[in-house]
């Protein structure tokens, strides 16, 4: 029992053995402290005593080994406490005693019980009445010598086994608790991880939402605009504007059909997965998604940063687009992120300064490519568009392009328009 101690017993069948061998023990040593008491001249009752008193000190075997084994010592030469003496080598051996005690009080025992041994054979065999019994020189001392070792031998070695194994099974079963820690610990930090990567899925599907819709949104709501003011004044051009409204209407769907696509198989992969793998699975899916949509061969490059431009153009508004340098090649998920920044920022010009002449700029300098949108003051007479803004516009490119380990600047001119600036390298950080 671990509940409930028994003085220094742990178990209650532990108090029962102990008790039980100290009873056998006492009873050998009253038995034979009769015979020490003829052989001493001492009285009958006070040998028995002595025995039923040094016998009985086996019951604190576990609790004092060198103390016992140093009774059963002093006893040796009375010729009593075999049991005791033999069952305290045992539990010394197999105690935390160390280990120079251990091999001590072994040799002690073991020199007592050879020289007791050896008197009571010589004794013996001096008083055998068998004439045809004449051992040699070598009788005495061999049987000695076996008869010491078989009583301190064995209850030694067996001892040593028992404690190394003891040891053995305390150590795996504190390295099977110190795993078992480990393992919960991985796995509320592999949550954390799964939560971490949801998160970052979640705002990387928000951003590109927010691009695809937001730019192309824009741009309809300001064709739609046109299209409304020259209707009746010039038919073709609103067929021109309306046209261009339903193209744009069907590029906006087209990206959103591949963004939902790959969200739509990386749900479908972890659901035909177990469900007991669910956390670290929802962070593979996640970051699968992550990594299909944004390099995906289809996506939008620097190439058509030309045509970005152009939409622009046809919506009215007045942009010129330089590219200096020679081109280098860039990773998909770098020319993406330039092409979504550009993006974002002509949107940001739609909406807040409607009629701004606007340059666009793309530089390639070796390692790096860098982008810069900047716009003049607002036409004061060009009309509003009305489109809502959320905020989130420059906080997405800031986070595009230091997740790439690029810098982003933006803030306002001092000829009172805005300036969006980007430098990325051509191959991110672990690409």
């Amino acid at each position: 029992m671990t509940a409930r101690r028994f003085w220094w017993w742990d178990r209650r069948r532990s108090v029962v053995l102990d008790v039980g061998l100290a009873l056998v023990s006492a009873l050998e040593c009253a038995l034979e402290g009769v015979r020490f008491a003829g052989n001493a001249g001492l009285p009958v009752p006070l040998g028995v005593l002595f025995g039923l008193v040094a016998g009985s000190v086996l019951v604190v075997r576990r609790r004092w080994p060198i103390a016992v084994v140093l009774v059963s010592i002093a006893v040796t030469p009375a010729e009593m406490a075999f049991l005791m003496g033999i069952v305290s080598l045992y539990t010394l051996a197999a105690s935390e005693v160390p280990r120079r005690i251990t091999v001590v009080l072994a040799g002690m025992s073991l020199a007592g019980t050879l020289i007791v041994t050896f008197v009571r054979t010589q004794q013996d065999v001096a008083n055998a009445t068998d004439g045809d019994f004449r051992p040699g020189p070598w009788y005495v001392p061999l049987v000695s010598l076996f008869l010491s070792l078989g009583l301190t031998g064995p209850p030694v070695l067996y001892g040593l086994y028992i404690g190394a194994r003891r040891r053995l099974m305390e150590s795996l079963r504190e390295r099977a608790d110190s795993l078992e820690r480990e393992l919960s610990l991985l796995a509320d930090r592999a949550e954390e991880r799964a939560e971490w990567a949801r998160t970052e899925e979640r705002t990387r599907i928000a951003r590109e939402m927010h691009d695809v819709v937001a730019h192309r949104v824009s741009l309809m709501v300001v064709h739609a605009a046109a299209l409304q003011a020259v209707a009746l004044k010039d038919p073709a051009k609103a067929v021109r504007n309306a046209a261009l409204v339903g193209d744009m209407g069907r590029q906006a769907l087209t990206e959103l059909r591949e963004m939902l696509g790959v969200l739509r198989s990386g749900d479908a992969g972890e659901k035909r997965r177990p469900v007991a793998s669910a956390v670290p699975l929802a962070a593979v899916g996640a970051a699968a998604a992550a990594v299909a949509a944004a390099e995906a061969e289809d996506g939008p490059c620097l190439a058509d940063l030309e045509a970005l431009v152009g939409q622009s153009r046809q919506a009215g508004m007045v942009v010129e687009f330089s590219v200096e340098g020679d081109p280098v090649a860039c990773g998909p998920l770098v020319e993406q992120t330039a092409y979504r920044v550009v993006q974002e920022a002509l949107t940001n010009v739609h909406k807040h300064a409607a009629g701004a002449k606007t340059w666009v700029r793309l530089a390639h300098r070796g390692s790096e490519v860098a982008m810069q949108v900047e716009n003049g003051p607002s036409d004061g007479g060009a009309a509003d568009a009305g489109l809502p803004s959320g905020g989130n516009g420059l906080v997405g490119m800031r986070e595009r392009v230091t997740a790439l380990g690029g810098v982003f600047v933006s803030g306002p001119t001092d000829a009172g328009g805005f300036r969006v600036s980007a430098v990325l390298p051509a191959r991110p950080r672990g690409g």
